[in-house]
């Protein structure tokens, strides 16, 4: 009960930061809490199960919410350019899922080659599909506990890369701009325009060498 509790006041202290404008801490905090929900919902689309004590004080209303479903739109719209990239993607890095460090590595290694060249909110819902893509992988290969630590990989690499750009943006809530039709058929806002020519670059992201162990 007591870590009920606790969880309750750490959500409600999350959804807070979302209103005003957040501290590096926070912009973590809700960038592992946007994490879980992202991956929690691929695996749903999967068919897949992982239970994540932290989603059952988090994970529905306010800001938070709102922000999770434009992150999800968009992935599906980039998954809809690209379809293959985000699938298989422990294969696609000729990786074992068995390995904490392995699976970490990996993700951070694909981070740094999406944002080399800088930071747009594609490349953000990119990154969040590759985890997303990883989960499911590790889900189906019988290591759920790996995707806790994608989750926390997440907002580490968020800390030390993201944070101050998303800062300067007032927060994760500055994603909402991005969309500006309601209609899912709509394909022509901001998203599809620049991913046409990132999907190139992205594809070639899965190509980094990682040391064999």
């Amino acid at each position: 009960m007591e870590v009920l509790r606790r969880s309750s006041v750490f959500a409600a202290e999350i959804m807070d930061a979302f209103d005003r404008s957040p501290t590096e801490k926070e912009l973590v905090a809700q960038a592992k809490a946007l994490g879980r929900e992202f991956v929690h919902a691929r695996l749903l689309r999967a068919g897949l199960a992982w239970n994540a004590p932290e989603r059952a004080a988090s994970a529905r209303g306010g800001r938070l919410a709102e922000v999770c479903a434009v992150l999800l739109r968009l992935g599906d719209e980039l998954e809809l350019i690209r379809p293959s990239v985000y699938r298989n993607v422990a294969r696609q890095l000729n990786i074992s899922v068995h390995s904490e460090s392995v699976v970490t590595d990996a993700l951070l290694a694909v981070a740094a080659q999406i944002f080399c060249a800088g930071i747009t909110w594609g490349k953000v819902v990119s990154l969040y599909l590759v985890a997303a893509g990883l989960a499911v992988d590790c889900v189906r290969q019988a290591q759920p506990a790996m995707v806790h630590a994608l989750v926390d990989c997440l907002g580490e690499f968020v800390r030390k890369s993201l944070a101050t750009w998303l800062r300067r943006r007032g927060g994760w809530t500055d994603v909402l701009k991005c969309v500006v039709s309601t209609d899912p058929g709509f394909r022509s806002h901001w998203l599809v325009a620049a991913l046409c020519s990132f999907g190139r670059f992205l594809k070639a992201a899965f190509f980094v060498l990682l040391p064999e162990r």
